[in-house]
């Protein structure tokens, strides 16, 4: 591996200024892209999608990233696979990229075919002594989170993905996501580097200005501000926001609720955050007034008040709330474009027009998610012009961009760069 890419790729890590952004080169190379697909799409846990993408035996769904191919899917006794997209005969894709609904996964070139385990079935012309049991699918190695379902290409995937299970399982309980289902779905393709689009997911610096529907219910003083150059006021304000988070988050984990931040942003392999956020104003959920847009809550939670529990790991963001849920997937495509999938959830059982209305569950992470992608191409033809130098980080506001950045350079040394 040392040998495989030019070695400057080594050159851009070491110059790299602790609390700056990274390098041009780390974000627009395509040599880059090709060392972090193969760093952290296949040998770190990833999240690729959710039970409930695949609710009933036979359903299916495929995933493209980078060059591989994955099919999730629910196999006849209701149990969740994920499965390699390739026939072992010789190597035809078995399904096209997105959903569909499979009794048994046929080859289009030549019939193979297999059960949804994964087992070979049929192979005609292959002769009597064809042992069939050694040629089934290729399995993926996949966790199933609280409804969120996590994969990892490598021979050796990362152990400290057990901190995330044990955090996020009896945190997602009372969600049943599992059992969820998703009421929409959007694709979006930034113009930028996926690494972009992590950062701007990981500061609400930009909120204010940029952001004017999610700011009704999200409080961007939650990722940090600097007391100094607030005005008396605010800073009253701020201290009385943070002295109720401390109440609320006693009275929450009294209760039951998990609410405390658990954090793994260093020193690790498996990177994520979680906590339980306010909402702010009405305080019920993400919406353009603050209230829940669906009267059917989630799985078993009879509360609107229990805020926002948010969980980012290196390619995903979600907020779930007591009516609904937001998942966003991210996928890099190449070095400047990146896919940003996003899945609203709501109750199984919820109806479109008589439980939520689909524009008050969507509008406000449709607009937000089309904001930050112009932010993104922004950003990323910023780091194409000649005249980018990395600049500073605020210790104020963008301290988690600093630890993510450290964290990036940290795992790709660890792999070799």
């Amino acid at each position: 591996m040392l040998n495989r890419l030019p070695s400057s790729i080594s050159a851009l890590l070491d110059s790299r200024s602790e609390g700056h952004s990274l390098p041009a080169g780390l974000y627009t190379r395509e040599d880059v892209f090709e060392a972090d697909i193969e760093v952290f799409f296949h040998k770190h846990w990833i999240c690729v999608g959710l039970d409930c993408d695949v609710p009933e035996p036979g359903d299916a769904t495929v995933i493209d990233i980078g060059k591989t191919s994955l099919i999730l899917l629910r196999d006849d006794d209701g149990e969740i696979r994920v499965l390699h997209n390739v026939c072992r005969h010789r190597g035809s894709r078995l399904l096209d990229p997105g959903k569909t609904i499979v009794s048994k996964l046929v080859c289009p070139y030549h019939t193979w075919t297999y059960e949804l385990t994964g087992e070979l079935s049929y192979a005609p012309h292959m002769g009597k002594e064809f042992d069939k049991d050694c040629r089934g699918l290729k399995p993926v190695t996949f966790k199933s989170i609280g409804g969120l379902i996590y994969v990892c290409l490598s021979d050796n995937p990362p152990d400290d993905i057990a901190v995330l299970e044990q955090t996020m399982t009896e945190r997602l309980a009372p969600y049943d996501i599992r059992n969820a289902k998703v009421a929409h779905q959007t694709d979006v393709i930034e113009d930028g580097n996926w690494k972009l689009t992590m950062e701007n997911n990981r500061e609400c610096y930009h909120c204010s200005a940029n952001h004017p529907e999610l700011c009704v219910s999200f409080v961007d003083l939650d990722f940090g501000f600097d007391p100094e150059t607030l005005s008396p006021e605010d800073r009253a304000q701020a201290e009385e926001h943070f002295r109720l988070y401390e109440e609320r988050t006693r009275a929450w984990e009294a209760d039951g609720f998990p609410s405390a931040a658990v954090e793994q942003l260093t020193d690790c392999a498996t990177n994520f955050r979680t906590q339980r956020l306010i909402i702010s104003g009405a305080g019920e959920s993400q919406t353009h007034d603050a209230t829940a847009a669906s009267s059917r809550l989630l799985g078993q939670m009879t509360r609107k008040d229990l805020g926002d529990t948010h969980l980012w790991g290196h390619n995903s963001w979600n907020h779930f709330m007591g009516d609904h849920a937001v998942v966003a997937i991210v996928i890099p495509l190449s070095a400047g474009k990146t896919l940003v999938r996003t899945k609203w959830l709501v109750h199984k059982d919820a109806v479109e027009g008589v439980d939520y209305d689909l524009d008050k569950l969507t509008d406000v992470w449709v607009q937000t998610t089309d904001q930050d992608a112009d932010l993104v191409a922004r950003s990323h033809a910023g780091t194409l012009d000649p005249a980018y130098q990395p600049g500073p980080y605020s210790r104020f506001s963008e301290t988690n961009l600093d630890k993510f950045a450290a964290w990036y350079i940290d795992r790709m040394r660890a792999h070799g760069y």
